[in-house]
């Protein structure tokens, strides 16, 4: 394979969140030119259902200090300087799907928070897009201040204090707000600019066994396909530490549910993929394609989807049954009331999110470590944190987090 310049492969993912319809897609469109929407749900809908992904390379220009995506400079026409390169996770903003964005939100290295300025601020979901931030530990965020061609501005000014006064009490309090209009392109390049000044890459260690979260799993094989040229399952997400080789035995936890008990799968690295380029070896960092050995059945419409993947033997436990420390908040998220969380309750439903899993817990055991029994099985380590999710008028609505023991 040619060699590729290390700048060119995505090395940190950057999660965009915030409100239904505040211009997040359209925003990751204008610096990607991509659409993040490709399933005809989404499209039919114009919402974001499923984690959408796109990847981005940032060029600084060495004259006029502006940036851009471009190898020539667009506003001096100078030759520019790549910094790095970027996946952009595009998380829904619908209430109803906030489990998909707690999901995104452990792919997550730093975050952009889109609020469109014709709308008062917080809106419902933002407010809950960035407690499910806090709660996951996402510590960098920049602020996109969406559609400031739609408004006056006395409105941008008014809407920039509401911003301001909204994370104020949150570790979010002196975060960049970059006023900008995604659907013409407006001041892109500051939101470029302050990417590299506020999202710096994580310090990852390549040395330590493999551990990818798998976000997305597909069938790349189109109908009619003769059996003699079917091509493997491909699994899609995030390695968060070590490296895959092409030839690597890999693991894939807790794998097939077959009558409530996991059934592992182990396979082969046949290919390799980062921002569509081909590699023999793939280090954490950024988003990234397996190709692999596996019927194509199991990897269908996200079949794997909340699977960890490793060496065989050195992935986390798989659990049917869940100790954790509790801790919840002050207030449920995403409703239009401010409503205390009350306490959790013996035999209770909770949604538990956990790297890119999610299962439903019962609620076996109450006291300082909290146990519950889960609906599906999932592979964790001690220590790991949890989002905790509860069951209010028929939405899943953030109401904690847990540490496991």
């Amino acid at each position: 394979m040619p060699s590729v310049n290390p700048k060119e492969l995505p090395e940190v993912n950057i999660g965009v969140v915030g409100h239904v319809a505040h211009g997040k897609s359209t925003l990751v469109h204008a610096i990607t030119g991509k659409l993040t929407l490709k399933h005809s749900e989404e499209l039919k809908r114009g919402i974001t259902i499923r984690l959408g992904y796109a990847d981005a390379t940032i060029y600084k220009c060495p004259k006029c200090g502006k940036y851009s995506t471009s190898k020539k400079c667009p506003f001096c026409f100078s030759d520019t300087e790549i910094q790095r390169t970027i996946s952009f996770v595009d998380a829904p903003g619908h209430e109803a799907l906030m489990a998909t964005v707690l999901t995104g939100a452990r792919l997550m290295d730093g975050a952009i928070l889109v609020i469109a300025a014709d709308k008062k601020c917080p809106q419902p979901q933002a407010r809950e897009h960035v407690v499910a931030l806090q709660t996951i530990g996402i510590k960098n965020l920049v602020v996109v201040q969406n559609k400031i061609d739609k408004v006056s501005k006395e409105r941008v000014l008014q809407s920039y204090e509401e911003i301001k006064e909204f994370l104020a009490n949150t570790p979010y309090a002196d975060a960049p707000i970059i006023p900008i209009s995604a659907a013409h392109r407006v001041n892109i390049e500051y939101v470029l600019e302050a990417i590299e000044k506020y999202i710096p890459t994580p310090k990852r260690d390549p040395n330590l066994d493999p551990l990818m979260l798998i976000a997305r799993s597909f069938d790349v094989n189109k109908p009619g396909t003769r059996p003699g040229e079917l091509k493997g399952g491909v699994l899609g997400g995030s390695l968060l530490q070590g490296k895959f080789k092409i030839g690597d035995e890999i693991e894939i936890r807790p794998g097939i549910i077959e009558n409530g008990k996991a059934k592992p799968l182990t396979t082969e690295i046949v290919g390799l993929q980062k921002k569509g380029i081909d590699l023999e070896e793939a280090g954490p960092g950024g988003l990234l394609g397996v190709m692999t050995k596996l019927d194509p059945s199991l990897t269908r419409a996200d079949a794997l989807v909340g699977n960890v993947v490793g060496r065989p033997g050195k992935l986390p436990e798989i659990r049917y049954e869940l100790s954790f420390e509790i801790h919840l908040l002050e207030r449920v998220v995403g409703l239009e009331d401010f409503r205390n969380v009350e306490p959790i309750k013996q035999g209770e439903k909770l949604l538990i999110n956990a790297g890119t899993a999610r299962t439903v817990a019962i609620v076996t055991k109450l006291g300082d470590i909290v146990e519950a029994k889960l609906a599906l099985p999932i592979a964790i380590k001690e220590k790991e944190r949890i989002a905790i999710s509860r069951n209010i008028n028929g939405r899943w609505r953030l109401i904690g987090y847990g540490v496991v023991y």
